[in-house]
């Protein structure tokens, strides 16, 4: 066994071992290594103490500047408060009461310098509070450890810690362990170190954790960086090489088909981007081992004319393809639109085209009878649905091709119950995203994937204007809104008014209610609420429609029929109609509450007008005023339309934790000092590096230390995402 996987309770006393685990997760000697410093303190130059939040837990760095004896105010006795300062003129409080105070007091001198952690409160008078640490614990930097030169030099490591356990105490942790590790075997061979310029293993983890200079700091972490990239690359590229050797049925495209009628029908060319990923589609699906592509493309590109134009392929092969939906709106919608692109086509039988079946959860019990009767006997080529295509009792005949459309609303595990509807044989699969992915996020997240791009958009597609509408500065703003909102009626065209929640906070859509608990502004707005103001006041005599998630699906079907069939002028929704729902005649997109979307979810929004040759407009309503981050995001997404752009300013935004999935499988990202954004150029140099090695050594045999670092990975859930993706 390798020492990285020894538990921690046989390197370190049985408490200090516990409380590791308990409080921060940590249960191996590999995890108390890669637990590395959130940052480092210099001896020399006092941290600030900007920024504290209350109630956080923090550690702050500074000088006792005076001790103060306070009487008590209800009882006898006194307290001692402690006065420490950073260095920039800022102050923070330490309070003692009882024996720990005398103990405190006997230690705690002017002068003296250390390390303070504890939760941070403010206390005092309200117009001037002033920072406090209730009983805190501390350290203080022993100036004989080593020469005054050395020590005021050195920097001084501050950990991620908890309530019960301090980041010195992980750092005395750290330290036994690194003073008993002995020899490490190194996943990196000499060559490659040599190549970039990277230090050793072991002296990379003596660095970070116990540096002389910040120099060792960055030596230290560019190695660690692109030891987290390289292993992440190999796990990826092992994976899309272990694909290769799984079965699948070929699919090949036939000239006398389906496709070929249909393609003989369309009112429209394929763009040149349509056309050249078609034929990457066909050539995937043709093949003998199964398809694993991300079709990625703007809001609007026509990912769904190249999805469908693959299932038809797959139909005139003899199989079946299945589109999965995150919503039965969007999966009606789809159902509609994949209709009526097929015309007689899409009724089979005589007209030699194929069924197409719409399976969703909560479809009436003869419906769905039907719809499975299709799918397992094969009468339905297409068929489209919710995650209720995922329930046991749901067969196909020939499953052939998966459309996952919008596939970050999936988890791991509901995906990879469709593919093993397939039997033996994989079916292909074919993921769909119109939220654009940077290329480190491509290589780093789908690095086991074929990636296309759509980023040209249709002839026809109209310029989106988007604007901030400052309503809480300047609310005649928000009054020319409504207005321009009855102009673009008066022309005979449609506007959609998003806003974050339905209606009662109890059982409300998402997490919205409890976040507008906790939420010091307002509640954010909702649904029922605007809709009602709004037809009571500027379109009282407009047609206004209400579209949510907890409508029942035959009135949420009938209202979103009425409002493509041009009956209903406005329509006041949840982010129902965030994806697929396309209404050509709909102009306007307000967001109320803007600020509370994320990035990509607003350019998801924005993309549902403009679609049919008519300018488009978008008004991102908000409270925020300039300066504050939250208008700067929503600043960003009205000065471009680049997707792409935007992906990197969401991406910005979040830890690198979510991106791979951490959220889903609830386990500590495996990066820990890799920035996606940043860190491009290394994931790429990696990725090159482990494709070399892995070429000509697929299983590793040779290098047994990767092999090592790769299965503990794999141990994690996240790699279980890495792989079903």
């Amino acid at each position: 066994m390798s020492r990285f996987d020894e538990p921690l309770t046989k390197a370190l006393d049985p408490k200090t071992a516990k409380l590791l685990g308990e409080v921060l997760g940590l249960e191996t000697v590999g995890d108390l290594l890669r637990h590395y410093p959130r940052r480092y303190a210099e001896r020399g130059e006092l941290t600030s103490l900007d920024a504290l939040a209350v109630d956080e837990h923090v550690t702050v760095v500074g000088e006792v500047s005076r001790l103060m004896r306070k009487p008590m105010r209800n009882r006898g006795g006194t307290w001692l408060e402690v006065e420490v300062v950073d260095g920039t003129g800022n102050k923070i409080y330490l309070s003692f009461f009882g024996k720990g105070s005398h103990a405190a007091e006997s230690r705690l001198k002017p002068g003296r310098r250390g390390m303070f952690a504890g939760k941070v409160g403010l206390f005092g008078a309200r117009a001037k509070p002033r920072w406090q640490l209730a009983h805190p614990e501390f350290e203080l930097f022993e100036e004989g450890e080593a020469s005054a030169a050395e020590f005021a030099a050195a920097p001084v490591p501050i950990y991620p810690a908890g309530k019960d356990i301090t980041p010195w105490a992980v750092r005395r942790a750290v330290g036994v362990v690194l003073d008993t590790l002995g020899p490490l075997d190194d996943p990196l061979s000499g060559e490659l170190r040599a190549r970039h310029r990277l230090t050793g293993l072991a002296d990379a983890l003596e660095a970070i954790h116990r540096p002389k200079d910040l120099a060792d700091v960055q030596r230290a972490r560019k190695r660690l960086k692109f030891d987290e990239a390289f292993v992440l690359q190999s796990v990826l590229l092992r994976r899309r090489h272990a694909a290769t050797a799984w079965p699948a049925r070929p699919r090949p495209r036939r000239d006398d088909g389906i496709l070929a009628a249909f393609d003989g029908r369309l009112p429209f060319a394929l763009t040149e981007g349509q056309a050249q990923v078609g034929e990457e589609i066909a050539a995937d699906l043709a093949a003998a081992h199964p398809m694993h592509r991300l079709l990625q493309g703007e809001v609007g590109a026509g990912k769904t004319v190249v999805a469908l134009r693959a299932m038809l392929q797959v139909v005139d092969a003899g199989g079946q393809a299945v589109l999965l939906a995150p919503t039965e709106v969007l999966a009606q919608q789809h159902h509609r639109s994949i209709t009526s692109m097929l015309g007689d086509l899409a009724q089979g039988g005589m007209f030699g085209g194929t069924a197409v079946t719409l399976l969703t959860g909560s479809m009436g019990a003869q419906a769905r009878r039907a719809a499975l009767l299709d799918a397992a006997s094969g009468t339905a080529g297409v068929i489209v649905g919710t995650h209720a295509l995922l329930q046991e009792h749901v067969q196909f005949a020939d499953l052939g091709l998966v459309v996952v459309d919008e596939q970050h609303r999936f988890g791991v595990e509901q995906r990879d119950a469709l593919r093993e509807k397939a039997g033996e044989a994989r079916p292909h699969v074919l993921v769909m995203t119109a939220t654009p992915i940077p290329r480190t996020v491509a290589m780093t997240v789908f690095g086991d994937l074929e990636v296309s791009t759509l980023s040209q958009l249709p002839s026809g597609r109209a310029p989106i204007t988007t604007h901030v509408v400052p309503a809480a500065q300047k609310p005649h703003y928000l009054e020319r809104t409504w207005e321009r909102v009855r102009e673009e009626v008066a022309l005979g065209r449609q506007a959609y008014i998003v806003c974050p929640r339905i209606g009662d906070l109890e059982g409300d859509e998402g997490d919205l209610a409890a976040q507008a608990a906790d939420d010091e502004r307002r509640p954010p707005l909702a649904v029922l609420d605007v809709a009602e103001l709004l037809g009571q006041g500027p379109f009282a005599d407009l047609r206004l429609g209400v579209l949510h998630g907890k409508l029942p699906p035959e009135e949420k079907d009938a209202v979103m029929r009425a409002f493509t069939r041009g009956e209903l002028d406005v329509l006041v929704a949840t982010t129902v109609i965030e994806v697929g729902v396309d209404v050509p005649n709909s102009s306007v997109m307000i967001i109320m509450d803007a600020d509370r979307f994320g990035v990509s979810q607003l350019h998801q929004l924005r993309g549902r007008v403009g679609r049919g040759g008519l300018p488009g407009l978008c008004l991102l309503v908000t409270d925020f005023a300039e300066g504050t981050p939250a208008r700067a995001r929503l600043d960003a997404v009205a000065s471009t339309l680049d997707g792409f752009e935007l992906s990197r300013v969401d991406l910005e935004q979040r830890r690198e934790g979510d991106v791979l999935g951490a959220a889903q499988s609830g386990k500590r990202s495996s990066l820990k000092l890799l920035a996606l954004l940043r860190d491009e150029d290394v994931i790429a140099a990696a990725r090159e590096e482990a494709a070399t090695v892995l070429a000509g050594d697929p299983e590793l045999t040779s290098h047994p230390a990767l092999r090592a670092e790769i299965d503990r990975l794999l141990e994690d859930d996240k790699a279980e995402y890495l792989e079903k993706t």
